[in-house]
Order: C-alpha cells, then structure tokens, then sequence
C-alpha cells in the first residue's frame, strides 16, 4: 500500500498457509509515521510468515503498535508499503483490514459490554457485510470455541466476563471474521500464569494449523517459549529483523531494544520504617454481584517502607486499591491515615491527609485521553485553587509546571499540548507517577504499577517508588507479578479470597514460600 496511491481491484481473503514456497503473509516495508510532526516510525519493516509465531518486541513508545496499527489499517502510513500475502492490498480503513484476512486483538478489547458475546459477534459479522442473526452467531461461537479448545458461553454478557474470558471473545470474533492473520498486542499484561499459558498454547497450535500469529510482547520468557521468530523495534525503528529465537540470547534482545541498561533500583533499608501511616483494622468490603470480596482484612503500614501484596487477581485486590481510593464504600472496620479515621471521609480529604494513588488501569481511571498532557497534570491541582479560578485557569503556569515534570521524568513522545491519548503506555505511567508523586504523598498505593510496560519504563516506575519511600513516604504494592513484589518490598503478603497472609520479610519470601501461600487459587 503506497501512500496516497489510488486503490487497487480488493483481492481475495489470504487463509491458512497450506504449503510450501508461500508468500510472506505480511509484509511492511519503508514504513514512516509521524503524529503532531513527532516521528513516531521511521523506515521501518517487519516480514511474517505462513504457519509462525513472530514476537515483536521493543520499548513502549519504539512503535511496535504503531506499525501492526498500519497494517490492521488503523492508522494510514505516511510513506512506505504493505503487502498481504504476495498482494498489494488497499487497506483504507480497518473493514479493509478484516476484508483482506488480518484480525488484531488490540489491548483495549473492541466489545460492548452490555451484549452477549455472540450479539458482539453478530454484530462484527454485519459490520463486514454478512448477515447473521443473533442465534447463528451463538452456533459459531460454539464451533470455532470447540475447535480450537476454548470454554466460553455465547449467551454471557461481556461485561460480566473475566478479563481473559473478554479475551477469548475477541479472539473468537476476529477468528470468525476470516482472520488468517492474528496480531496480538500484550495479550497477557492482565493475564494469570496459569492464562497466559493457556492463552500462548492456543497462539502455537493455531500457528501450527497454518495462521500467521504477531505477538507484541514485553516478556522474554514468552518469546523464548513460544515464539518462532522475533523483531526488535527501537525509537521507530526495526534494529533487529527476523531473527530465528534458537539464534539470539533474551540478553542480546535486551540490549536491541533498550540499548544500554542501568542497575534495578535498590531498596532502602528496612530499619528506615518509621510512624505508622495507614491502619487497617478489620475493613470489608462489599462485592458488585453480593458478597464481601474484602473480609475482616487488617494491615499496617509504615514510613519509609514498601509493603507488597503478591496474589493471584481476583481475590479482593481491586476492590482493596478502589475502597482506599474513596471509589468504594467501607462495609465493616475502619481505614486510618496518620492516626485519623478516615473510613467515612470523601477522596479530597484522603488525598489532603497525603493518599496517591496509581491504579492498574491508568488510563481508565487516572487520565483522561482526550486532555493534554499539561491539563493531565494539572488535574488534581486545579480544585486546590494553585492554578487559578475554575473559570480563569493560569495555562501559561500550567504549561511551565508541565514542560518541568516532562523534563524531570524523562517523558517522550509529546510536550504540555499533546493529548494523553498519544502517550506510549509507559510514558503515560511516568506522567501519573509525576502528578501523584509531585508533593505531599505520604502514602502511595501502587497497583500494578508495571503492568503492560517495557523494562526501561518498569525500571522508570519501580526508581521512582523506591525514592519516594527513601523520602519518607510509604507504599503499600500491590502486584501480581512476584518478581516486581520481591525486588521492591521490605515486607510480602498474599491475598486470597480476600483475606491477608501473616507479613513475610524480604529474606523469608521466596517464590516458594509465596507460591505455597497462593494454593488453591483459580
């Protein structure tokens, strides 16, 4: 596809590979995009085959979605070309994406959550031109989930549907829709182990059937396991291409991707705790369907420490982080902050009493895409009167504040007027960190604060932390990633089904010892 060129005769849907001496299933080459004059790729490619897994891997914000937005047609190149199964394809728009047998499961599922996984199907299925009725879309459903191993009811509404169960749906629609080529982008950032496993065997079995699988991934561990091939992408460009996994070392693949790497952060010492500042004594909380999905909980946690609550999700946490967070309500016990009952108090006067909080999903909760990244900051201040009346804002300060926080937490990809919604993820998560972290933090609730980010940024994230808490602050962790939990926290908890384990120090926690405390989660 050659920018602005005229739109060749659409040709026929690319399927399974079925023999030997194919053409390359998809082909980008010379591909350049910019947003708001930022050059977001530059000369980049990436070649797949017939029948593999291919990982393509690279920092947040080195394009690696950028360029398979491109070829789902989601975004139009600038300059370059792409190439479907030997053709030159005219991928105008995403229903020409899907027209020429390429299906990407996106990070954010494209589902409505109020309809039944096969009302979402029918409905896919008729945006491409093909009637089907609700009841038809239920059969194939049924089929395809039996075909490929998957257990998933077509009459369930989405919205009451796990994360990975919302998963499945999308795979199954895009299967449905004719995909021979499936890209998939960070298919397991909100995925248990025992998920994603499950998840990477279907990709390896459907890669053996014939498909063409992307897998967009910041875990090595999966690309070693699973994966075929694999292509590197650093600041816009492909550094590494094509490379045979049994052929590179994950240390080699770490160095194309973020260049030259500094030491993990060092946590402080743990005789540095001091007062008290958050008690929780006996706290409930209420489950959406009944039920408590926080029972009797209690914990305490201390200045100048880290205390880290490993599990598998599901068992409470979420609800844990929204209930300090002042988005649920207290059903039995109490929540202190510096000495003072606060289980009553609204999120003002938390966040007053030093409360921050970095939620797992940060843009659905934290930020707002559409404001810039200057008002993003600016959002928590502006009730507080520092930038000026509601209706007569400062935005000359707002814009100064902004450009120091970018400089400070080496923020790429925008200035203060650029939309959030253009940030990599982990850019995204150094702009929340500078809000939350900017002053008066004195406990910090971290969830997940890595999910889905590349090592830099994770490392970004996990330094920034650590010396907030050298400061003076405390942070209660909370993270389904074991290695992020033992690296950071001086003392480990498991959470499971809603109750806290008795606190481990960091030389008793070993992922023995948390995995035994985990026994009998789903």
């Amino acid at each position: 596809m050659t920018a602005g060129a005229d739109a060749p005769t659409p040709v026929a849907r690319p399927g399974p590979h079925e023999g030997t001496g194919r053409a390359p299933a998809l082909l980008l080459r010379g591909i350049d995009k910019a947003f708001d004059g930022k050059p977001a790729l530059t000369d980049a490619g990436f070649r797949l085959e017939w029948g593999e897994v291919h990982a393509l891997v690279g920092e947040n914000g080195a394009g690696k979605s950028t360029i398979m937005n491109i070829a789902a047609a989601v975004y139009a190149a600038d300059a370059g070309e792409v190439v479907v199964d030997g053709r030159d394809v005219p991928l105008k728009n995403p229903a020409d994406a899907i027209a020429a047998g390429i299906g990407m499961v996106h990070q954010h599922f494209r589902l409505v959550g109020r309809f039944s996984v096969a009302e979402n199907v029918a409905l896919s299925l008729g945006g491409a031109g093909r009637k089907c009725s609700v009841a038809e879309a239920a059969r194939l459903v049924r089929e395809k989930a039996a075909e490929i191993g998957f257990r998933l009811d077509p009459a369930a509404r989405i919205e009451t549907l796990s994360v990975a169960e919302q998963q499945r749906a999308e795979i199954l629609k895009v299967l449905l829709l004719g995909a021979g080529i499936l890209v998939l982008d960070e298919p397991t950032a909100v995925l248990t182990e025992d998920e994603a496993q499950a998840l990477l065997s279907l990709v390896k079995g459907l890669a053996g059937q014939g498909h063409a699988v992307v897998l967009i991934t910041h875990k090595l561990r999966e690309v070693a396991g699973y994966c075929d091939r694999i292509t590197v992408m650093r600041q816009g460009r492909t550094v590494l291409a094509e490379a045979p996994i049994a052929s590179v070392t994950m240390e080699e693949v770490a160095r194309h991707a973020v260049g030259e790497t500094s030491p993990a952060p060092v946590r402080s010492a743990a005789e540095s705790a001091g007062a008290e500042v958050l008690a929780l004594k006996g706290l409930s909380i209420a489950r959406a369907g009944g039920g408590l999905a926080v029972d009797g909980l209690s914990l305490s946690l201390r200045a100048g420490e880290i205390l880290g609550i490993a599990g598998v999700g599901g068992n409470g946490q979420s609800e844990l982080v929204a209930c300090l967070n002042g988005l649920l309500s207290v059903a039995g016990g109490h929540l202190d902050i510096n000495g003072v009952d606060m289980t009553r108090a609204s999120i003002a006067a938390r966040r007053a009493a030093g409360l921050r909080v970095i939620p797992a999903d940060r843009f659905d909760s934290a930020m707002a895409r559409g404001l810039t990244l200057a008002e993003n900051l600016a959002m928590t201040e502006v009730p507080t009167g520092a930038y000026g009346g509601a209706f007569r804002l400062r935005r000359g300060a707002m814009r100064k504040a902004a450009e120091q926080a970018i400089a400070d937490r080496e923020i790429r990809g925008g200035g203060p007027a650029t939309q959030a919604a253009l940030l990599s993820g982990g850019n995204a998560q150094k702009l929340l960190l500078a809000r939350e972290l900017a002053g008066g933090a004195r406990v910090i609730v971290a969830h997940s604060p890595s999910r889905g980010l590349d090592m830099r940024a994770a490392r970004a994230v996990h330094v920034a932390l650590v010396e907030a808490v050298a400061q003076g602050a405390a942070c209660l962790l909370v993270s389904e990633e074991l290695e992020e939990v033992i690296a950071l926290s001086h003392r480990i908890t498991v959470m499971n089904r809603g109750a806290l384990s008795a606190p481990l120090n960091a030389a008793e926690a070993t992922p023995a010892r948390l995995g035994e405390l985990m026994v009998g989660h789903a």
